[in-house]
């Protein structure tokens, strides 16, 4: 006699919690960077943001990390693998068991064993535009906002139109005379 097949019932996933606020960027960059980091080799995407802090801001603004190789099976003893520029290889490789034991450090076991350096050009970071310097109002926008009775709003106009004539004497915004 064959026994019947039993018929399982499926228990749906319970939903992820919801949250009604407001989230940084940063806070769900890793859940969506994590995938492609590992397809790269990074098991941790953090080795990659917070270069600076394992190696320090003098060789972070020479180097990079590309990715970490491990061995087949293992999350230990692997290479990794950083793009350097210019004639700062030489220097890399002289401290190279400095950066392995920073980043074994960073990590709280022996990650990684040996280093990969490969010369390339790395991209600045880009320079953040300075504020715009608000420059007394013309004559004109000045007497507009005279008739507005609430101080507050009439500080924020203010704020506002200094801004936008900023933006206009700003080199290649505004006008095209």
């Amino acid at each position: 006699m064959t026994k019947p097949p039993r018929a399982t019932t499926r228990q749906p996933r319970p939903e992820p919690q919801r949250s009604n606020r407001v989230r940084a960027v940063s806070e769900l960059l890793p859940d969506v960077g994590g995938a492609a980091f590992r397809k790269f080799g990074f098991v941790q995407s953090a080795i990659v943001s917070r270069w600076g802090e394992i190696v320090g801001d003098r060789y972070a603004r020479v180097s990079a990390p590309e990715s970490i190789r491990f061995p087949r099976g293992k999350r230990e003893a692997g290479v990794l693998a950083l793009t350097v520029s210019g004639a700062f290889a030489p220097m890399m490789q002289h401290i190279a068991p400095e950066i392995i034991e920073r980043v074994n450090r960073f990590f709280g076991y022996p990650a990684v064993a040996k280093l990969a350096i490969r010369h390339g050009d790395l991209r600045p970071a880009p320079k953040p535009a300075p504020p715009p310097s608000l420059k007394p109002l013309s004559q004109a926008m000045g007497d507009s906002l005279r008739g507005i009775a609430d101080p507050e709003l009439r500080a924020v106009l203010e704020s506002l139109a200094a801004g936008v004539a900023a933006q206009d004497e700003a080199p290649g915004f505004g006008r095209i005379d």
